[in-house]
């Protein structure tokens, strides 16, 4: 399932984020970059442990425990702390796929990668290429975003970030470990919970609200791992 989810930030968190962003110490993002990703990888990025990056993965953080429409899709069990990057001056990212395991760093944490995040800060207007470019079952899809918004989609794809031939683009990204591993059964747990939701607004009282909720939190029980 590949989503775009608006508005995960308010235009004044996305202000807060460039600004803060503007004046950090950016490194070569090849550094945190598998074997094979380093080979097509030119970004700036911001080291993990950033002090910047922490404190505006924080927000961004609080900002998805406040998305249902995040909570619905993702179903997440972990997420990996944001992390940012900046494209300019034709950098781009090759076509790969996202290491499976990720450390927390400094930690003996690991998140599995179920699903990949990319939260664009800076305005479609403000730079052009830096198309994120998705390969799924469906098709080929290049994702730009309005500043604060993000999408969503299986960390298993290939993808790559287009050239930035103008302007620069600043965005976060992070992973995310599902409480259900395999994307067709998140896909169809996120169906059912959004006509759930269609079926409580119209008919709340009635016995087709209660049987589909049922339904719902049974096949969640059954495929969930909670920990």
């Amino acid at each position: 399932m590949l989503l775009q989810i608006p508005d995960v930030l308010d235009a004044s968190q996305v202000a807060q984020c460039l600004q803060a962003l503007a004046s950090a110490d950016w490194a070569d993002g090849r550094a945190t970059a598998g074997y094979q990703s380093a080979q097509a990888k030119d970004n700036a990025q911001l080291p993990e442990d950033s002090p910047v990056a922490r404190q505006l993965g924080d927000v961004i953080l609080a900002a998805l425990q406040r998305s249902p429409l995040f909570m619905s899709a993702a179903l997440p069990l972990k997420v990996f702390p944001p992390l940012f990057n900046r494209y300019a001056g034709g950098q781009s990212f090759g076509s790969h796929v996202d290491n499976a395991i990720r450390t927390i760093r400094g930690t003996p944490h690991r998140v599995r990668t179920d699903l990949s995040a990319t939260l664009f800060l800076s305005a479609p207007g403000d730079y052009d290429g830096g198309e994120l470019v998705i390969e799924d079952t469906y098709g080929t899809h290049a994702v730009k975003l309005p500043a604060g918004h993000m999408v969503l989609y299986p960390a298993s794809s290939l993808h790559l970030v287009r050239p930035v031939t103008r302007g620069a683009r600043v965005a976060s990204f992070f992973w995310i470990q599902s409480m259900v591993r395999d994307d067709g059964q998140r896909t169809l747990l996120y169906d059912l919970d959004r006509a759930v939701q269609e079926v409580h607004r119209d008919l709340p009282q009635s016995a087709a609200a209660v049987g589909l909720t049922g339904v719902y939190h049974n096949l969640l029980r059954r495929w969930a791992d909670a920990g």
